[in-house]
């Protein structure tokens, strides 16, 4: 019985429910203005993806640079979601 598919799952998984306080603590704290750093992060994991033969270890790159790539438009839809007031704005911020 083969488990890789679960693990990817999983791995998936654990990558959304870890950007997700990532992505609202980023915001918070250095605006939307750090999406750089996850494009950055993004292109290393997929470019990594593309260099590991094993098969779960490379998938879970792919799943991270991917997911760092989806965080920069979550970033800005973050700053909306602040402006709504849906999440707390930083008041240090001007």
């Amino acid at each position: 019985m083969g488990y890789t598919g679960i693990i990817i799952g999983l791995i998936s998984f654990l990558a959304i429910a870890l950007y997700h306080p990532i992505v609202i603590k980023a915001e918070y704290y250095f605006t939307k203005k750090i999406w750089p750093v996850f494009a950055f992060v993004g292109i290393v994991m997929l470019v990594l993806s593309l260099f590991v033969s094993q098969v779960i270890v490379s998938a879970g790159f792919a799943v991270l640079g991917i997911t760092n790539l989806w965080s920069i438009g979550e970033l800005i839809h973050q700053e909306e979601r602040v402006k709504k007031g849906w999440f707390p704005k930083n008041p240090r911020r001007k």
